[in-house]
């Protein structure tokens, strides 16, 4: 296979790779939306069965010969699954916390810190282009939640504490690939149930095990099979994810992320009449237009990358 069919082969890969966890990600949201709005099902509870549908999809998949798993030690995965565990709990901490706007500006911040993690600690070079780049992603998601920002000490708190370990569970999904030398299925395979008996623990502190909205409560069966279908999709999520950032980077899948928020704004407006002011508006234009030139710059500087490749004697 010549160079250039096997790049046309890997941004077709990558290609649908994105499309997928668009559409997985996209789906997903508004299906979790329908499903806390008209059955009331716990977050926390609901992340513990997406990770554990995702363990036996895995498991399935393994059956079938998709992959082959790869023995590693629970201690090389240990920090993987826990800072997994603390992303959902600060995070559901900081939105209870906070007001929508500032769980949103806070979400925003993961980027830059994710450079600063590379920078310092891997010793990653990021050009100045792309750092340029993230001045209109902010100032968009600022523009879409500067009427609702309000601040206070322990919202803060949460909100800083879930950045960081955010940041540092999506840079660990791309470091332990290439580290452990595993695909994204194997490393999932993994982590999955390790997370979810960590999220097994935290459920307690959150949300009710037994009665109305607990975990083991009188739940209809049109709201199980709902939580079921959520599952089977939160399985496609995190398997695209992680295979995003082993094939990508952590910038890369966090940009994409900007850019599905802006799709989920759309698609509340489009499907749930949701209200999206101006302001909103010029907010998502904004962001799209950072996420346009970051993808231009990366595929610039890649294609730099390979031509001086090629010109090595």
């Amino acid at each position: 296979m010549s160079a250039r069919l096997r790049d046309l082969f890997s941004h077709g890969r990558l290609a649908a790779g994105l499309l997928l966890n668009l559409l997985a990600s996209t789906c997903i949201v508004f299906l979790n939306k329908w499903i806390y709005v008209h059955y009331g099902f716990p977050n926390v509870t609901l992340t513990l069965v997406h990770f554990v549908l995702t363990w036996l999809g895995l498991v399935v998949c393994r059956q079938m010969h998709v992959f082959s798993p790869k023995v590693l030690r629970p201690s090389s995965i240990v920090l993987l699954a826990l800072s997994f565990c603390g992303f959902v709990a600060f995070t559901n901490l900081s939105l209870q916390s906070n007001t929508i706007g500032t769980y949103q500006l806070a979400k925003a911040m993961t980027t830059p810190v994710i450079i600063a993690i590379q920078t310092v600690y891997y010793r990653k070079t990021f050009s100045n282009k792309i750092k340029i780049t993230l001045v209109p992603i902010t100032l968009g998601v600022m523009l879409n939640s500067y009427y609702d920002v309000k601040f206070n000490l322990l919202g803060i708190v949460f909100a800083t504490l879930g950045v960081f370990v955010t940041s540092l569970y999506q840079v660990w999904v791309g470091t332990k690939q290439h580290e452990l030398q595993v695909n994204s299925m194997q490393l999932l395979y993994y982590q999955a149930p390790m997370s979810s008996a960590f999220l097994l623990l935290l459920v307690p502190f959150f949300e009710p095990l037994t009665g109305e909205g607990g975990i083991f409560g009188p739940w209809s069966l049109q709201a199980l099979v709902m939580v079921f279908l959520s599952g089977i999709i939160a399985f496609l999520v995190n398997l695209s994810i992680y295979w995003i950032i082993g094939n990508t980077s952590p910038l890369t899948y966090n940009m994409f992320g900007h850019f599905k928020f802006c799709i989920t704004l759309l698609g509340g407006y489009m499907l749930f009449h949701d209200p999206l002011s101006l302001h909103q508006g010029l907010g998502i234009l904004c962001t799209l237009s950072g996420i346009l030139a970051y993808t231009h710059f990366k595929l610039a500087e890649q294609e730099e990358g390979k031509s001086r490749l090629t010109q090595r004697p």
